[in-house]
Formats: C-alpha cells, structure tokens, sequence
C-alpha cells in the first residue's frame, strides 16, 4: 500500500543580511586582500552566523535568502557549503558595497523583491537568541495577530545593554545607544519608534500626536531598549517600501513611518489598500506550520506568549476614537518584548557586545578542550587552564603556560610561560614565549613576540606586535604598525 505524506507548502521566507560590521573594527577590517568578514566573526569558537541560521532551521523555516557584499560572497559560500545545515535551502545573493559606501535595508530588499515571494522573516547575521526565545514564538505571535485582526508586522525587542563601569576602555568605540519607543500594553502594539533625526531636534523630549494617545491611552513609554532587528512581515509590506523609494533604512526610516499607519487616517487611507495584510493570510497554512514543531519547541513558544506584558482577555486593538475611521484590518506592528530574566539575547554589532557574549558563553563552560587525543597532546601537561576556558582544534600550548577565562580558536601556537587572562584569540594566533595578555581580543593571525604586555587591547587581523612591546587600552591596527609599531615603552612610561 502507497503512503502519500501531505506535503505543507512553505509559509516564510527567511532574509538574512550579513553586512560588513565596520562596528567591529578593526576585527572585521581585511588583512590584505583577504576580507575579514563579520558573519564568520567567532563567538565561543562559533562563528555569528550559525547561530542565525540555527535559530531559523529550529523553527521550521526551510528557505532562507542570505544576503551579503559581493565581497564576501566566496567566502560566506565556502562557510555554508562546507557546514551541514540539513534542513534549509539557502539562496546566496551578493550585491556591490563596499565598507564605506553602506547600502540600507530598504534598498536590498528592494532589489531582491522578486525572490522575496511570500510572508517573510528579517533578520540580521549577528543576532543571538537565548534558547528561552525561539524564533517560533514570535512566528506564532504573528499567525495569530494576523489572522485575529490584521497585524502587518512583528517585531522583537531587548534590554539595553549595560556593562558594569569602567568595564571596556573607551578607546574601544561606543556602546550602542538605547531607543526611545511608545507601545501599548493592552495589545501588545508599537506605536512610535524614535529617530536619529527625533534625537537631534530634540533629545530631551519625545513628541507624540494626540491621534495616537487618544486611541492609546495606556501606551507606554520605555527608553532602555535596543531593537534586535528581527521583524515578521507580511509580503504586502514589501510592496509599499517599492513605493516608498526615497527610504533607505528599515529601522530608522520606514519601521517609525509603518507605525503611524496604524493611528495617522491620511497614511491609512491611502496605504490601506496597498498593505491589506488579509488578502493572502491562510489560516489553515499558519495552524499547519504551528504544529510542526517539536513538543519542548512548542512549549518554549507558549511560555514566551504566556510571559506576555498582555491581558489576554483583552481585544487585540482599541476601538477607535474616530467613529468615521474603518480599523478593521488593524495595520498593527506587534511588538514582543524579551526580559532579560529570561536569558541574555543580543546582536554582537561592536566590540563591547563582542566581549560580552564571549564571556557569557565561558560562564557556563565546563573546560572545552578538544576532544581528540592527537589535539589534546597539543597541550603540555604543565599548562594550567582553567574549566572556564575554550580551546579551539589544532592549538597547540607549551609548558608552563597559564591560561583563565578564555577563548582561544583554533590553529593557534602558545608558548612557554605565557600568561592569558580573559582573553578572546581568534584563528591562528602565535603567542611567543614569557608575553602577558590582559583582556584582550586578537584578531585572526595575530603575531605576539616574546615578553609582550597588552592590557585590555584590540588588534586587527595579521597584526604584529614586536618583542619587548607593551600597549594599553588600544586598538592595534596595520596602518599603525607599518609606520613605525609600538613605542616600545611601557604604560606606565607613557602615562608619565
């Protein structure tokens, strides 16, 4: 007897966007002619990207739409096709930019519309989610919000990051400013999304139009909050940014103009047509999708929509204010908002953040060597290193040497009686004889003479630092040290 199993259609798209991270710098600046490139930038000797795509392949979507500079392209291809994602199609398209010359989110999805086919799931290459927060949770939101009333958009926001003081030298670059936002409680609804170009009029205050408050009279304010960049959409979405040619960026320029399509009866009227978010909404497609997951994926999703600042009793959208205006479908922008009691959930977009999630992953290290007894005869016997410590395949680490809560990648050579404390080394590093590092972060090929002291220092791919050498609180790039390297002093002589 023939089984014929039901095959479910595809219900989302997954894009994703791996730009340069000049934010990085200069971690991600090239070493030659080789790109240093953010998407393959390691956290905890696991490069950024996998933890996106492990995200989307957990949640059911099969299809995603990896969009990067045509620059990376050879080498984001060489990465995916040589690591088994088993369930996802992913269709690599490049587009020209350089680090200098940025292209918006708005822009690329433009272009790329046409194999953008259906509802679809934004997302950037550098986000990582704790396993409290699945990326179903907030597809289930949307099949919901969608189907109930007409949202158009879902988006998901965290808590600003915060390092203790005095935790990173400034000379590192700044820490991502927080966002202003408004939403409402009861529904669960972003309503106004603060501007660069809101900030510079004025940073003291926010300004709000009175047709939102009164149709929201219980929104709230919050100032402490960073945008993760992931959004669920509606295909139609798409159709209106074609039209709105003159946006450039999602977040800064078109999610704050979506938002007061939902209060402002001008936009609506004239978008309402164009946006009509139930014309291609399947609510057999989404409650077949829903169901597919596993039972420890479905229960994470409830958890995080039971963990919901909502009343549950309560309708998904205000009655209007306007008895004239027609709010039915909704046009809302959902909003999810992750607490941080819940895990750590951040987008690794500088330095600081860089740090922290390295950190983060070796709290709940259990001594990482490698497995294979070849690698580990790699490591002297003599070297101490402590269980909060990752070592990276093919790093070899001599005698003597001390090594705590670190993360050293692999193919790296350590010598004797070095000591490494809260470091990040990424592929390749040498690290010779008697050197101290102080939490550092090296990137890929870095060289380190002998009897070297860094304290709290960044250095670009291939950077040499001479024997003897000593920097603090630096960013060590190539440029610097072609024209003449380190003073050779130490830091106390150059603070005297």
């Amino acid at each position: 007897m023939d089984i014929q199993l039901e095959l479910v259609p595809p219900e989302f798209l997954a894009v994703l966007l791996a730009g340069f991270g000049n934010e990085l710098s200069p971690l991600t600046s090239d070493h030659g002619d080789e790109p240093c490139l953010k998407a393959l930038l390691p956290v905890a000797n696991t490069p950024i990207i996998d933890y996106s795509l492990a995200w989307v392949e957990k949640s059911g979507i099969q299809d995603v739409l990896l969009i990067c500079p045509a620059i990376h392209r050879p080498a984001i291809s060489h990465h995916i096709h040589s690591h088994a994602y088993s369930s996802l199609h992913i269709d690599i398209q490049s587009y020209e930019e350089t680090a200098d010359t940025g292209v918006g989110t708005c822009t690329l999805l433009r272009h790329f519309s046409n194999r953008i086919p259906r509802d679809f799931v934004l997302l950037p290459c550098d986000f990582i989610p704790p396993p409290s927060l699945p990326l179903s949770a907030l597809l289930n939101e949307f099949r919901t919000d969608t189907v109930s009333d007409g949202l158009i958009a879902t988006t998901c926001w965290l808590p600003a990051s915060k390092p203790e003081k005095n935790a990173f030298p400034d000379e590192w670059g700044h820490i991502a400013p927080s966002v202003s936002i408004v939403w409402d409680k009861t529904s669960s609804t972003l309503l106004y999304v603060d501007t660069p170009d809101d900030v510079d009029r004025n940073s003291e205050e926010v300004e709000l139009r009175m047709s939102m408050l009164s149709r929201y009279p219980r929104a709230a304010l919050s100032s402490n909050l960073q945008d993760s960049h992931v959004y669920v959409c509606k295909r139609s979405v798409l159709d209106v940014i074609q039209e709105k040619r003159h946006f450039d960026s999602f977040r800064e320029e078109f999610l704050p103009w979506l938002c007061k399509v939902q209060y402002q009866r001008k936009k609506r009227e004239r978008y309402e047509q164009l946006l009509n978010p139930m014309a291609n909404t399947s609510q057999a497609l989404a409650l077949k999708h829903s169901t597919l997951l596993s039972k420890s994926e479905q229960q994470q999703a409830n958890h995080v929509s039971r963990s919901k600042s909502t009343a549950t009793s309560a309708p998904q959208s205000p009655l209007p204010s306007d008895p004239n205006l027609d709010i039915s479908p909704s046009l809302r922008v959902g909003l999810l908002m992750h607490r941080p009691e819940n895990g750590i959930a951040a987008r690794v977009n500088n330095i600081h953040v860089f740090m922290e999630m390295n950190r983060h992953f070796l709290a709940t290290a259990t001594y990482s060597l490698p497995t294979d007894p070849q690698e580990r005869a790699l490591i002297d016997q003599k070297a101490q290193i402590s269980s909060d410590t990752i070592i990276g395949d093919s790093t070899k680490v001599d005698e003597r040497t001390s090594i705590k809560k670190s993360v050293i990648g692999r193919h790296c050579t350590i010598g004797k009686m070095v000591k490494i404390v809260g470091c990040v080394l990424l592929d390749h590093c040498i690290v010779e004889d008697g050197a101290k590092l102080d939490g550092c972060i090296l990137g890929k090929n870095t060289k380190v003479g002998a009897k070297v002291e860094l304290v709290r220092c960044v250095t670009q791919a291939g950077y040499e630092v001479n024997p003897g050498e000593s920097a603090k609180n630096e960013k060590l790039e190539i440029s610097d040290w072609t024209t003449g390297g380190l003073s050779g002093q130490s830091s106390e002589e150059e603070e005297d």
